[in-house]
């Protein structure tokens, strides 16, 4: 039998290896930008102009000037559809309703607007603020709801709050992963986090917790099954029966998630990507993380724990 948990320190110092750099990117965001990662104006405020032009003659360049000439030097131009279309989304912090009219009039002036197709939007920070908030809020509810299922739904298996623990903790490794890559896009690329990126992540969040449920709940019923066999052959054999229906699940929505990264608009590939790279992170947490680092518990060779685990029996002799 193909034993994959005997190479679980392996997939130990794979995660290391990609969280370690990605928590260091965050932190030389945070000092070069002021977070972690780059934030659209959906968390810092500022005013969204989507402008039709109805005929040429408006660059990204000369779109720049007219905002630069209001003082924001770091405004986002971005063509929509093709260039006969004349369609530009613009991306700005100022939030000065006052100065909005002044900056139509003068995009106005660099070839006419279409105003029936084009539309103005402010959006103030405090609205990311609650949206962030929220979040935050219920990533830490679900972490506490799965602890509470799993030791109930386990309640046969021993030190059940530990699938619990460790379900969150794949959840956590995910979350660090995807913060990492859009901490990594926004220095490199110029993305900027927006509402869709939470809405990736909370997306990530529910997969990950789902597939290592699917992976824990296996091994939950090979225990009474396999009684005698040592407790890593029982989780190897229940990852090898359980491997091919978590793969075949992830591999469907990769091919569709890739299609559209290939074929779709320009607007939804950011959120595709973030989803993608969020998904390949809870594939692989749940098989190589969550259920390694339970049998790590297990085996009583995690510091701080291990002294505890190895206690249990001698008591229970006495």
């Amino acid at each position: 039998m193909f034993t994959l948990i005997e190479k679980r320190r392996y997939f130990f110092l794979i995660s290391a290896a990609v969280i370690i750099p990605g928590i260091l990117l965050m932190i030389y965001s945070t000092i070069t930008l002021g977070s972690p990662f780059r934030l659209s104006i959906d968390f810092v405020g500022g005013s969204l102009y989507e402008l039709t032009y109805t005929e040429g003659g408006a660059t990204e360049a000369s779109i720049r000037d007219v905002f630069e000439q209001f003082g924001d030097e770091n405004v986002v131009v971005q063509a929509l559809g093709d260039s006969s279309q004349n369609r530009w989304s613009v991306r700005s912090s100022i939030q000065d309703p006052s100065l909005s009219d002044q900056i139509l009039a003068e995009l106005n002036s660099l070839a006419p607007v279409n105003t029936e197709l084009s539309r103005t939007e402010s959006v103030s920070a405090t609205i990311g603020q609650e949206v962030t908030r929220s979040a935050v809020i219920a990533v830490f509810v679900a972490a506490l709801v799965v602890i509470g299922f799993i030791v109930v739904a386990f309640r046969q298996v021993p030190n059940a709050w530990r699938y619990g623990v460790c379900a969150v903790a794949a959840m956590i490794h995910d979350v660090l992963v995807v913060c990492s890559v859009m901490s990594l896009t926004g220095l490199i690329f110029g993305w900027e986090a927006d509402a869709l990126f939470l809405t990736a992540l909370l997306t990530i969040v529910g997969f990950s917790i789902q597939d290592t449920i699917v992976l824990f709940d296996r091994i939950r019923e090979n225990i009474p099954k396999y009684l005698g066999e040592p407790y890593e052959t029982i989780v190897n054999r229940s990852i090898l029966e359980s491997i091919h229906r978590s793969l075949a699940t992830q591999l469907n929505a990769f091919f569709i998630m890739a299609a559209i990264l290939l074929f779709g608009g320009d607007t939804i590939k950011q959120f595709i990507f973030i989803l993608f790279a969020g998904l390949l992170s809870g594939t692989y947490s749940s098989i190589f993380t969550a259920v390694p680092l339970l049998v790590a518990w297990e085996q009583g060779e995690i510091p701080f724990l291990r002294s505890a685990v190895h206690a249990r029996p001698a008591s229970v002799e006495a």
